[in-house]
């Protein structure tokens, strides 16, 4: 999938007239089974099924939060099935909407920024459910999965919940990752995909718990280990390509600790530093082709990746300097692209500079909890994104190496620090 794309300067874009908000749409059923018929071929290839666990409670036109985890595209496909002929909204993030905005909003799509706070989109769910009478789809996790484990959860979720006072469903999906890892450059592998559909939590449980409480129960059910999955389940994907690209995720070597020089091809991640290689089983383990084997397990891999980051974070040695394009998220007609710049990362957060002196951008480590960070994206290249509500940079690396990963790390590795800093100063 592509996404449309302008050459505009910098000045010319910040010109651009703010488009007025729009409340979101109940999606007609016409557009809920024509949606439902495109994502049935899909569904069909991966011999999906759905178990049903105490969804009797809900009633027939009761709208509800519908939270689902986020492994890749099929996931809305999943969704389109599973709940028809229910009417639902989805939230979804601004860059889906770019030229097809008619059709997204027919659909039923509510668009917000990731990782950006948004009080536009608390209103917007609280329109769908209220006087729409149509549920929500969210998946709050916002991004994909990197290493096939959970990624963090905003701290308001709680909150949210209580101030909707509506059921909560979960929907967990097995298989889905494993069909198309998002390092793997689109390439879909011959996977079973299967879902369960729970029926989580009633206006009066959420009513009775804490914000805290919530949040509790709500990571418990995003926390999930995919390749674990795979092993347990033994599920052999055979496929050629299936380590093509997977130095995107696991971009540090664990034998000689070369940063950005592994190399993923075929079945095999080598290191071009020191040469040490590693195949991916069909069974989903990392094994040595010589010597020890360091982490059999991928996400056991990438949290020690996790850990040295924080490390360098701690040293005060942490720092990324890259040369970067520069494009721009301000509307829904295109993606703007306005330059060259340089983006720079370090305890003090994101420092985005370009445009010929024209563009100069801070963004604080408290600033979000996560980075929006995507590998291939809409087949442009891996991006880092920042941004604020007036405009969003999407930043694509113009070097060789793997950062975008490491940049996500660092991002929630200084937010956890920072916050924790501020919380023993308020105590102090």
């Amino acid at each position: 999938m592509k996404i449309k794309t302008r050459k505009k300067s910098y000045e010319e874009v910040l010109a651009l007239p703010v488009a007025p908000h729009q409340k979101p749409k109940r999606p007609s059923l016409l557009f809920r089974t024509l949606l439902k018929i495109v994502s049935t071929p899909d569904l069909i290839a991966t011999r999906f099924r759905c178990e049903r666990i105490g969804m009797e409670k809900l009633g027939k036109r009761e709208p509800c939060l519908y939270l689902m985890n986020h492994s890749s595209f099929i996931d809305l496909k999943i969704a389109s099935s599973i709940l028809y002929p229910r009417p639902f909204n989805i939230v979804c993030t601004s860059d889906g909407f770019v030229g097809k905005k008619w059709l997204m909003r027919n659909l039923g799509c509510i668009p917000t920024q990731k990782f950006v706070p948004d009080l536009t989109l608390i209103r917007d769910v609280a329109h769908a459910l209220r006087k729409l009478k149509s549920s929500v789809l969210m998946y709050p996790e916002a991004g994909y999965s990197f290493d096939g484990t959970a990624t963090p959860l905003p701290d308001s979720l709680g909150p949210f919940l209580k101030m909707l006072n509506v059921p909560v469903v979960m929907i967990r999906t097995y298989g889905a990752f494993a069909r198309d890892p998002l390092y793997n450059n689109l390439q879909l592998r011959r996977v079973p995909v299967r879902a369960e559909m729970e029926y989580l939590l009633s206006p009066a449980e959420i009513k009775e718990k804490t914000p805290e409480e919530l949040n509790a129960i709500i990571s418990e059910q995003f926390n999930f280990d995919n390749f674990r999955w795979q092993q347990e389940n033994q599920i052999m994907i055979r496929e050629a390509f299936r380590a093509d690209c997977l130095n995107r995720v696991l971009y540090r070597c664990p034998h000689c600790h070369t940063e950005g020089k592994m190399v993923g091809k075929g079945v095999t991640l080598t290191c071009s530093a020191c040469g040490k290689e590693y195949l991916l089983t069909e069974d989903g383990f990392m094994r040595a082709t010589e010597g020890e084997t360091e982490y059999p397990h991928i996400p056991d891999w990438y949290r020690a990746q996790r850990e040295a980051v924080r490390e360098e974070i701690l040293a005060g040695t942490y720092r990324m300097d890259l040369p970067v394009d520069i494009y721009m998220l301000v509307d829904t007609k295109c993606l703007y692209r306005v330059g060259e710049g340089n983006l720079c990362h370090n305890e003090e957060g994101f420092h985005l500079t370009g445009c010929d002196g024209k563009l100069d951008y801070v963004q604080s480590p408290i600033a979000s909890y996560t980075l929006n960070s995507d590998y291939y994206w809409y087949e442009i290249g891996d991006v880092i994104s920042i941004g604020n509500r007036d405009a969003l940079y999407y930043c694509f690396p113009r070097v060789e190496g793997d950062v975008v990963a490491k940049a996500r790390l660092a991002t929630e590795e200084l937010y956890k620090m920072k916050k924790s800093e501020h919380r023993k100063e308020k105590h102090t």
